[in-house]
C-alpha cells in the first residue's frame, strides 16, 4: 500500500462548517461568543457536571484548575500532588508553574493507568490533591482513589483528555472529581485543533477559574487584583467542537470497532495489547497500544522505524515522569524505582486509529505488524 497511513485523521462530516458560517456571518469570532456558552453547558451536562469553563487547550485547564484550588484552598508553596509517571508533561509541569510539588506513582500493567496500591504510599502532610489521568481511553480505577481522597481530605482532579464520553460502572468520566480536565486537541474523540474545557460542580471554584483564565480582572475593567493568564476559548473553536459533540456517541463506536479489529487480528503476536475492559469499564480506545514482550529482542522504537518504512505512522508511549531530564534539573525527583512506567516506554507504541480508517487499511497495518516479529 503506497498510501501514508497516519496516526489519526478526524472526521469533519457533521455541523461542523454551518457552525463556522454561523461564526463567519455573524462576525463574532472572538472569546465569550455563542458557541462558547454552549459548548460550555452542553459538555458539562453531558459529563454530569454543573459547570464548564473553556479554556485554550488541556494542559491549560490544567495550570488555570491548580491555580484556582491553590489560591482558593489556601495551598502554600510546595504542597505536594500526586500524579502518574506513565503520563503526558502537562499535569507535573502545571504543579511547578503554580509552585507545587508533582509525586509520582508507577502505572498498573494491565491497565496502564495509576496503580492505585501505590497512592497511599506517597502520602504525606503535604499531599493536597491527585490528578487521575485516564489513559488511552480506558479509566483509572475511580472507587479506591475516592476513598483514599476521602480518607486523607484531599481534592481530586480528572485529567480526561483522553477519555471524552467514556464511563466509570456506567457514570461518564469527568463526573467523579473536584474538577475534571479536558483536551480538544486534534486527535481527541472531540477535536477543533487546539482547546480544552474544566468541568466542576463547585461555583466558588468556577468563579476563580473565570478570573485565572481571564487576566485575573476585577469588578472593574482593566483592573487587576492579581496574575492571571489570557486562556479564553474563541467562538471558532468552540463552534467546530459543538458539532464534534453531537456525534460524539459515533465517533466512539467506530474507535471501538476499529479496536475490536486489531484485537481480532492480532491476537496471536508476542504482545501484550491494549486492555479491551476492566470490571468497571469496556475500553472506547482513544488509541490503541502494543507492549511488545520481554522476550522479544526488538523494541518499540525499533518497530515504529520499521512501520515507517511501510508509510504506517506510529506514536511511542509516554516518557516516565520520574526520568524527564527537566524535573533532575530541577532536583524534584526521588529514587523510587517505577519499572512498569519504564517498561510501558521501552516496549510500547501506539498505531492508526483514525476515524476514516478502511477494512483494508487495518488489514495492511495488522499485516505489517506480524512481520516484525
Amino acid at each position: 500500500m503506497n498510501d501514508f497511513i497516519p496516526v489519526f485523521e478526524p472526521l469533519l462530516n457533521g455541523n461542523e462548517k454551518k457552525y463556522l458560517d454561523d461564526c463567519i456571518e455573524s462576525g463574532w469570532l472572538g472569546s465569550n461568543g455563542p458557541y462558547v456558552k454552549k459548548l460550555e453547558k452542553d459538555f458539562s451536562d453531558f459529563c454530569g457536571q454543573k459547570y464548564g469553563s473553556c479554556v485554550t487547550n488541556g494542559s491549560a485547564a490544567i495550570d488555570v484548575t491548580l491555580r484556582a484550588m491553590k489560591e482558593l484552598y489556601k495551598w502554600e508553596d510546595n504542597s505536594e500532588v500526586i500524579i502518574p509517571s506513565f503520563n503526558i508533561i502537562s499535569a507535573a509541569q502545571s504543579c511547578i508553574y503554580n509552585n507545587l510539588k508533582p509525586v509520582f506513582v508507577d502505572a498498573e500493567p494491565i491497565t496502564w493507568n495509576i496503580d492505585t496500591k501505590r497512592i497511599e504510599e506517597v502520602i504525606t502532610n503535604k499531599t493536597k490533591a491527585i490528578i487521575v489521568v485516564h489513559i488511552y481511553g480506558l479509566p483509572s480505577d475511580l472507587n479506591p482513589i475516592i476513598e483514599i481522597a476521602k480518607k486523607y481530605n484531599l481534592k481530586i482532579i480528572e485529567d480526561a483528555a483522553q477519555a471524552h464520553g467514556q464511563t466509570y460502572n456506567g457514570k461518564k468520566c469527568g463526573s467523579f472529581s473536584d474538577a475534571a480536565t479536558f483536551s480538544f486537541f486534534t486527535n481527541k474523540h472531540i477535536s477543533c485543533g487546539e482547546g480544552g474545557i474544566v468541568l466542576t460542580s463547585d461555583e466558588e471554584l468556577l468563579n476563580k477559574i473565570n478570573y485565572f483564565k481571564n487576566l485575573c480582572f476585577s469588578n472593574e475593567k482593566f483592573i487587576h487584583t492579581n496574575l492571571g493568564w489570557n486562556l479564553r476559548m474563541s467562538n471558532l473553536q468552540a463552534a467546530v467542537a459543538c458539532a464534534q459533540l453531537e456525534k460524539i456517541n459515533k465517533t466512539i463506536e467506530i474507535k471501538k470497532r476499529i479496536g475490536a479489529k486489531y484485537q481480532e487480528l492480532l491476537k496471536d503476536i508476542p504482545a501484550k495489547l491494549s486492555c479491551p475492559k476492566t470490571s468497571y469499564a469496556q475500553n472506547h480506545y482513544w488509541i490503541f497500544g502494543i507492549v511488545i514482550n520481554d522476550d522479544v529482542k526488538i523494541n518499540a522504537k525499533t518497530a515504529r522505524q520499521k512501520l515507517l518504512s511501510k508509510n504506517i505512522e506510529t506514536r511511542p508511549f509516554f516518557y516516565p515522569m520520574h526520568k524527564q531530564p527537566i524535573f533532575e534539573k530541577l532536583e524534584i525527583l526521588d529514587n523510587t524505582e517505577r519499572p512498569v512506567s519504564e517498561k510501558l516506554y521501552e516496549k510500547g507504541f501506539y498505531i492508526p486509529t483514525g476515524l476514516n480508517l478502511t477494512d483494508e487499511k487495518l488489514e495492511y497495518i495488522t499485516t505489517q505488524i506480524k512481520n516484525l516479529f
